[in-house]
């Protein structure tokens, strides 16, 4: 799976949200009791969408099913203004019964549409095994490894440089580096 930036850095804000969510200051696991506030909270939410949709998504947390992942691999990677409209995929999600009223109500605002995808991509993104946390080892070759599109193309998720060591030696720091300069971040060096 290749993310854009965006999504990278949407990605790690979502999970930071959540955790943040999980558990209060005594290790009590308090997500549901959180999410349930947050949800009656949905007028105030509303005017986040746009600037700060990371932290208005966890909202949603558990309410989508997804029936093509491929076509949610593609969504990640694009930026956020080259996203299409939630109409257009839409019927490739599934929704929980209990967050239908919820779309709709995050649907009514002028950025409702791309909220919604974003809201989606994220919890995709959160659900795929081993796409959750930005550090995914790259070790582990799985089934969602190397993915074909629809004209039987190998969509590779993982990019050789992510390996611990490749074959010239270099370190996983170096690999990583590479890594992160392929998906439009610069160098620290």
């Amino acid at each position: 799976m290749n993310l854009s930036p965006a999504f990278h850095q949407l990605r790690s804000a979502y999970q930071a949200e959540l955790d943040d969510l999980s558990f209060d200051s005594e290790g009590r696991d308090v997500l549901r009791q959180r999410l349930a506030d947050k949800r009656k909270s949905v007028d105030f939410l509303l005017q986040m969408t746009e600037v700060a949709p990371e932290m208005v998504a966890p909202v949603f947390h558990q309410a989508f099913g997804f029936k093509e992942p491929g076509l949610m691999n593609q969504l990640v990677s694009l930026e956020l203004d080259d996203l299409p409209e939630w109409d257009e995929v839409s019927a490739s999600i599934t929704l929980a019964p209990w967050a239908t009223s919820l779309v709709q109500t995050f649907l009514k605002q002028a950025d409702g549409q791309r909220f919604m995808v974003i809201a989606a991509a994220l919890a995709y993104l959160h659900d795929k095994p081993g796409a959750a946390g930005a550090s995914s080892s790259g070790d582990d070759d799985d089934e969602h490894d190397h993915e074909e599109d629809d004209d039987g193309d190998h969509l590779d998720s993982d990019d050789d440089n992510r390996r611990e060591s490749d074959d010239d030696g270099r370190s996983a720091e170096e690999a990583g580096a590479d890594w992160l300069e392929q998906q439009g971040f610069d160098r620290k060096d």
